[in-house]
């Protein structure tokens, strides 16, 4: 099986060892997004519902390097640092779909890089 990297300059640039996604036959990985901005890699944090969104057209912008949308996402896992933001961060993430949402899990953690609230992580298959 051939395995392709995925990268966009939508979408920010990796801040460790890894790439945004890869494509694996008909599988996509999407790495998991925090909210940076790729144009001005700077954080999205005002509020729980602007930093998902941000992160929502990170995952986005990924998808579609990939010629995949959101209708292609299988399963998603959803990293919080605090449980009490679920309904926010439910929000914002339910109006990226439209009617067949994919499998999830979402886990409260300790702390995410770069101090982030939020990080979501998917994958995809066409």
């Amino acid at each position: 099986m051939e395995k392709q990297i995925i990268n966009t300059q939508d979408a920010p640039a990796p801040i460790g060892p890894y790439n945004q996604a890869v494509k694996a036959g008909n599988m996509l990985f999407v790495s998991g997004q925090i909210a940076l901005h790729p144009e001005t890699n700077q954080l999205v944090k005002e509020n729980i519902m602007d930093e998902t969104h941000q992160v929502m057209q990170n995952i986005k912008h990924i998808l579609s390097a990939a010629h995949m949308d959101f209708s292609d996402v299988v399963k998603a896992t959803i990293f919080i640092t605090d449980m009490n933001n679920f309904s926010q961060v439910n929000e914002v993430y339910g109006k990226y779909f439209s009617g067949h949402f994919p499998a999830r899990e979402t886990v409260q953690v300790s702390a995410l890089p770069k101090a982030v609230n939020v990080e979501i992580s998917v994958i995809a298959a066409k």
